[in-house]
């Protein structure tokens, strides 16, 4: 089934520039942009992910440190 949409002469324009080749259809044009954003956010996930290990690693190595040094100390009041 094909539906039609209303777009401002601004975002056809935008559309026709996005064309890689004179006969895409806006269409794969869309399809494409919908692509490459599924993309991104997966990288970004990614990203997220990996800094999260980055952070963890040093919190455990602060937690580390103060380990040694609470064993030091006589926290008894």
């Amino acid at each position: 089934m094909v539906t039609t949409i209303q777009l401002r002469e601004n975002v056809k324009n935008e559309l026709d520039r996005l064309k890689e080749s004179g006969k895409e259809t806006y269409e794969e044009v869309i399809l494409n942009l919908m692509s490459i954003a599924e993309e991104c956010k997966r990288e970004k996930e990614e990203l997220l992910i990996e800094e999260c290990k980055v952070m963890a690693q040093d919190s455990l190595r602060i937690t580390k440190k103060w380990e040694a040094t609470d064993r030091k100390l006589d926290w008894e009041w």
